[in-house]
């Protein structure tokens, strides 16, 4: 069994299970010694086998295996056959079915454990009978002794299952926050290809392509001029450094945004029109030169959107709308599903809507921009984003 905070509370039990187990040994093997009679080397080996067996039993039965299940049954049997005859010459050892209820209900599968904790509890209470006749403590003490270890029994089964399902959730939460520090890892790795992509584009690429108009300006103006061919190599190769910055700038952006963010739109637009989700996209102007950081976050936004749509709005057409400014960039997605009240959306902490949108106001915040959610039910919804960036 896996570790869990109820580990210590099972080891505590078969460590107890174990203890009355060699108590109850040791007063059988007493009780053959003092009385002596004929059957004392019969009474001793079968204690002794039943010691054993019992021993070996527990030592298998903490390794796991297809066939544990199996063994365990057959080795509980096994316990009770020798049960049944040290019984025959030793009244005491009716006293063994204690732990023998412990063993059935843990080893033997489902109902079947409890119906031997029934019969166990007969075969003893018959056995003290014939031997010293039948007593109210003879017929209480087994009867009490299998209802305390029915709901021992019992309870351990419900706190074994109890630990399975806490091991499988925690296992569950484990592989979620791993998959959350990869996409924070691969966010940052995006977020600084862009940054570096923008600075690249801002600096370098803008110098050097600044450097070329000059240079071609100083060629142009008299094809006689001694170190003519020092401006056009210099021209060359400014020209070269320009077409490797911006070789440079392509391979850090993001591969979706290699073409420009409206041709990623155009893509997402594809993608789901092949699960029966018509969409539209119209970019204005279509040639728009946005920062890396912002085409980056608009197809984000976009893409959550339209996963938000196709999941919970029962929608069959969406519009994504880019329009381009001097100062500002806005992105419409607007479909015309189900719709949603917005106020209640937000309070539903834990639903999955819920926290896509909560991701999108996070995101536009982090662009510094604004988010509007116009939707009610049964009219669609209409998200607008508006981040302003500066004129290029």
């Amino acid at each position: 069994m896996a570790h869990s905070t109820l580990t210590p509370v099972f080891i505590g039990l078969r460590t107890g299970l174990h203890v009355l187990v060699a108590t109850l040994m040791a007063l059988v093997v007493v009780r053959v010694l003092v009385v002596h009679d004929d059957t004392m080397w019969t009474a001793l080996a079968l204690a002794a086998g039943f010691a054993v067996l019992y021993v070996l039993g527990a030592r298998a039965a903490a390794v796991r295996g297809p066939r544990r299940a199996r063994a365990g049954v057959a080795w509980v049997a096994a316990l009770t056959a020798l049960w049944g005859a040290m019984l025959v010459t030793l009244p005491e050892a009716a006293y063994l079915v204690f732990p023998l209820f412990f063993l059935y209900i843990h080893v033997l599968p489902r109902a079947t454990g409890p119906a031997a904790v029934i019969v166990a509890t007969v075969i003893a209470v018959v056995a003290l009978g014939l031997h010293g006749g039948f007593t109210l403590g003879g017929v209480i003490g087994p009867l009490v002794g299998g209802g305390v270890a029915l709901l021992i029994g019992l309870g351990h089964r419900a706190l074994a299952r109890e630990a399975a399902e806490r091991e499988a959730l925690v296992g569950e939460l484990v592989a979620t926050r791993d998959q959350l520090a990869a996409t924070e890892r691969q966010q940052g790795v995006l977020t600084e290809r862009a940054r570096l992509a923008r600075e690249i584009h801002d600096t370098v690429a803008q110098g050097l392509s600044s450097i070329q108009m000059l240079l071609h300006a100083a060629e142009a103006l008299d094809d006689e001029r001694p170190g003519l061919e020092h401006i056009r190599l210099a021209r060359s190769t400014a020209a070269d450094g320009l077409a490797d910055t911006r070789r440079f700038i392509r391979e850090l952006a993001p591969p979706s945004l290699e073409a420009g963010l409206a041709a990623a739109l155009r893509r997402l637009s594809r993608q789901w029109q092949r699960d029966g989700l018509a969409i539209t996209v119209t970019v204005s102007p279509t040639d728009s030169d946005l920062p890396m950081d912002v085409q980056t976050a608009l197809l984000r936004l976009a893409q959550g959107a339209v996963a938000n749509v196709a999941q919970h709005a029962g929608a069959s057409t969406v519009d994504i709308v880019l329009v381009v400014t001097d100062g500002s960039v806005t992105l419409t997605v607007q479909d015309d599903g189900t719709g949603f009240d917005p106020v209640l959306v937000r309070a539903s902490v834990g639903a999955s809507d819920a926290f896509g949108l909560r991701a999108m106001v996070e995101r536009v915040d982090q662009l510094g921009g604004q988010i509007d959610i116009d939707s009610a039910p049964g009219r669609g919804t209409t998200i607008t984003v508006v981040v302003e960036v500066d004129p290029s």
